[in-house]
């Protein structure tokens, strides 16, 4: 039975004081969680071979296992934690793994394969493997972490593990070059992101910082045409940003993560110091720095390319082919989509269950799928902002705005980049895509905002008796 608490009825997560834990509420919307998938499974079954998939049993089983042990743990260690969050995440996840399989189908993609001499490999057994790791990751954040808090400890140690993190891929013998952007790295046969991890290691060097120089940053400043502009001492913070941003971006070739690097940095600033200026600043400099290496830069170049006129080089280069197809199939989908199974984004190529899957979802569940998943992300960024509000710390506070801002930039950049309103990232859709570092980073952040929540919406502790009110009581005879 949930802890509840009779002297209110507020559902709000502001207000935390006496807010119900709300576990049952999350209990049964975990198993629309796992029910829609399960019919979403049976539908592309049927779709492709008319036949209900042999594997539902064990995709069932296994999505709910996966979907339990979460409860019981949130359950347990963190009953005051926000209940939508774990729901969405575990239907985000369930929906990335039919779609994944869904591909896996596909014969095109067998003969790609075969073409190439390499043996078709499923990706939807791995992705099941990396979504109990990404759980396993998740419960280990909320059995070990009790208190976000001791995370401020470790503000300069984080600091330096997210510039190793983001550095990893330039080291020889370690990194790897995929399709032109140095993003992974190998160990042991397995192949790794670091800058999936970095984004929640460097959240926490954010908070730390921008909790101790928040006032200096907000308060010394000049005036200049309706802005009040930082002493040049104070734009240090920004300008490194900005410089460590240009050299992954140089390096690696990685505009997804330079992207989410230096926005999340700008937005918390913003948040932390409430300076309009701060936004007009680091807007400015992502625009500087993004012209600069896109003009020098072949692979950041051949993606702004494809961006500006995806059909003019359709023949030529592989960058406007993707992003070609990619428009093709959010067209073919129109409003309701063709139904799951009966798309034909699988033409896409490799990238389909990975960079493009909402491509794929928007060709076989059309706009307003597309909007659905949309929305299921935008309720995260938000139960993650309104975590922020109810936080009664300040580094809480810039965490979880930290978290959701990284979270909601890695949407914009991925859905922006396959519908063609931004140039392509190659980052991955969080829970939907292919990609073991995305989905296990993402377990971790939901991990870290459920226990910032928890902490948030917990009831205050009663007020110790006061002896001196003990010593003053009055004795009626």
């Amino acid at each position: 039975m949930s802890r509840t608490n009779s002297s209110t009825h507020n559902t709000s997560t502001i207000g935390a004081i006496g807010a119900p834990s709300r576990r049952n509420t999350e209990l049964g919307l975990l198993v629309f969680a796992v029910v829609i998938p399960v019919f979403a499974y049976i539908n592309v079954g049927l779709a492709i071979d008319g036949e209900i998939p042999t594997g539902l049993l064990g995709y069932g089983i296994g999505l709910g296992l996966l979907a339990a042990v979460g409860h019981v743990v949130v359950r347990r260690f963190a009953p005051y934690a926000d209940p939508l969050l774990l729901p969405l995440a575990t239907l985000l996840n369930g929906l990335g793994l039919v779609v994944i399989w869904r591909l896996d189908q596909s014969p095109r993609l067998h003969a790609m394969a075969a073409s190439r001499g390499n043996e078709f490999v499923a990706a939807a057994p791995r992705q099941l493997l990396y979504s109990a790791i990404g759980i396993a990751l998740f419960v280990g954040v909320l059995l070990l972490l009790k208190d976000h808090r001791i995370l401020q400890r470790y503000t300069y140690i984080s600091m330096a593990a997210s510039l190793v993190l983001l550095l990893l891929p330039l080291v020889p013998g370690l990194g790897r070059d995929v399709f032109g952007a140095k993003i992974w790295i190998s160990i042991a046969g397995f192949s790794i992101q670091p800058g999936e991890f970095a984004k929640i290691v460097i959240a926490v060097f954010f908070s730390g910082y921008l909790m101790v120089k928040r006032d200096a940053l907000a308060l010394a400043s000049r005036r200049f045409m309706g802005l009040y502009l930082p002493r040049g001492r104070d734009l240090g913070p920004i300008l490194t940003i900005w410089a460590v941003s240009l050299l992954v971006l140089v390096f690696e070739n990685d505009l997804g993560t330079s992207l989410l690097f230096f926005g999340m940095f700008v937005i918390m600033l913003y948040v932390a110091t409430e300076r309009t200026s701060w936004i007009v600043i680091g807007l400015g400099m992502s625009a500087a720095g993004a012209v600069g290496v896109a003009t020098f830069a072949g692979h950041v170049k051949a993606r702004v390319d494809a961006w500006l006129d995806p059909f003019g080089c359709y023949a030529d280069s592989g960058a406007c082919e993707q992003i070609g197809q990619s428009i093709m199939s959010f067209g073919s989908g129109g409003v309701l989509g063709t139904g799951l199974g009966q798309g034909n984004s699988d033409l896409i190529g490799f990238a389909a269950n990975s960079d493009f899957i909402f491509a794929t979802f928007g060709e076989e569940l059309g706009l307003a799928g597309a909007m659905a998943i949309l929305l299921l992300y935008g309720l995260i960024i938000e139960r993650g902002l309104r975590t922020a509000l109810a936080a009664r710390d300040p580094f809480g506070k810039l965490l979880a705005v930290g978290l959701s801002g990284a979270f909601a930039l890695q949407i914009f950049v991925v859905a922006g980049g396959v519908m063609g309103l931004i140039p392509l990232t190659g980052m991955t859709m969080p829970f939907l895509a292919n990609g073991g570092s995305s989905v296990i980073a993402n377990w971790a952040l939901v991990g870290i905002l459920l226990r910032i929540s928890d902490t948030a919406r917990r009831p205050a502790p009663m007020p110790a008796s006061n002896p001196d009110a003990e010593m003053t009581q009055v004795v009626r005879p």
